[in-house]
């Protein structure tokens, strides 16, 4: 059976994005995409029968995948002709999913954000700061952004010394000796490569090719590696949402249902008596927490959670999130809301 095709929901400027284009680039995986605006409403992934509101969003066939966390781990488990760029030691292993966690989940991108010149002209629109409060869960001001900005700055330092004095102290060229960038440079360098790559966010008496030059020159490495390896790959196709809603739609699952099982033991199974087929409400805990989607369970393990929704046109498709960072509840069907 022919492997169903890859849509990629980004855009171009989306850090979280430029890890799941970055790991397809260098893994030579093909894919479609279908871009999206950088603030809501967006109607091309609300057709998908989808309310999660970050980006970006992959769909392999009509298995739909939310969260980086998540998408990465699918794609190495994917084309196995293909080199893996994950290790095989549970060691280095290790050592990913840590740069996974102290990245996304320790605050080192929150406070990246608030070191976004404020002058920036998406920054001079009010849409913006209400979109992004919708998505943070608080109220949002450039007078906000500038009075967190000092301690933002400190914490920003305190992680390129950490990269510089560490990791890429011993003048290696990827963080795990490797001939070529790993999921662990992917996993730790995206939030310094947006960083560097926005202008006027980082002082340039505190941030410098002089003063943290391993890091540095590992960022240019990298941009270099990806930069090539977009040359061999086919350059993706765009589609407009009607059409990657169609391509989705009439595809195979990426995954089958047979073996997908609802983990008795699991405690949020156990304290909300969760069976396969019951209607659940999944969302993130951290950001864009308000939006909830809501679908019949197929699978529940210590990972991973994943649920059947309609699309606007009224055909099935499977919505995966991970297990670390999102909720699972009982949805009440009669009064339209979960238990939370």
């Amino acid at each position: 059976m022919a492997r169903p095709e890859i849509v990629l929901y980004h855009y171009g400027i989306s850090p979280f994005a430029r890890r799941t284009v970055w790991y397809l680039a260098l893994r030579g995986i093909p894919y479609s995409q279908c871009l999206q605006p950088g603030m809501l409403p967006r109607p091309d992934v609300a057709r998908l029968g989808i309310s999660y509101r970050r980006i970006p969003v992959l769909s392999i066939g009509k298995d739909i995948y939310l969260d980086t966390r998540l998408q990465l781990p699918k794609l190495e488990a994917m084309y196995p002709e293909l080199p893996r760029l994950g290790s095989s030691t549970p060691e280095q292993q290790g050592i990913e999913r840590l740069l996974s966690a102290y990245i996304i989940d320790s605050g080192i991108f929150q406070h990246a954000v608030k070191l976004l010149p404020t002058d920036l002209p998406f920054l001079k629109d009010p849409r913006y700061f209400k979109d992004r409060g919708d998505f943070m869960g608080t109220e949002l001001s450039a007078e906000g952004m500038n009075k967190a900005r000092p301690e933002a700055l400190g914490e920003i330092a305190a992680a390129f010394e950490l990269m510089e004095t560490t990791f890429l102290a011993d003048g290696r060229e990827w963080i795990l000796k490797t001939e070529r960038p790993g999921l662990a440079d992917i996993e730790a360098v995206w939030a310094f490569h947006w960083l560097t790559g926005v202008p006027g966010a980082l002082p340039a008496e505190r941030f410098s090719a002089e003063k943290f030059p391993r890091v540095y020159a590992w960022i240019k490495r990298f941009q270099e590696a990806v930069t090539s390896a977009k040359k061999r790959l086919e350059k993706p196709k765009t589609l407009n949402g009607e059409e990657a809603a169609k391509m989705i739609e009439g595809s195979s699952w990426n995954e089958e249902e047979e073996g997908g099982t609802v983990d008795g033991d699991d405690p949020v199974v156990v304290a909300e008596g969760l069976g396969k087929g019951c209607l659940v409400a999944i969302s993130p805990t951290d950001t864009g927490r308000a939006h909830k989607d809501v679908g019949k369970l197929v699978r529940l393990d210590k990972d991973e959670v994943v649920i059947e929704v309609k699309t606007a046109e009224g055909e099935s498709v499977r919505v995966h999130a991970p297990r670390h960072g999102y909720k699972v509840r009982r949805f009440d069907g009669e009064k339209g809301v979960a238990k939370l």
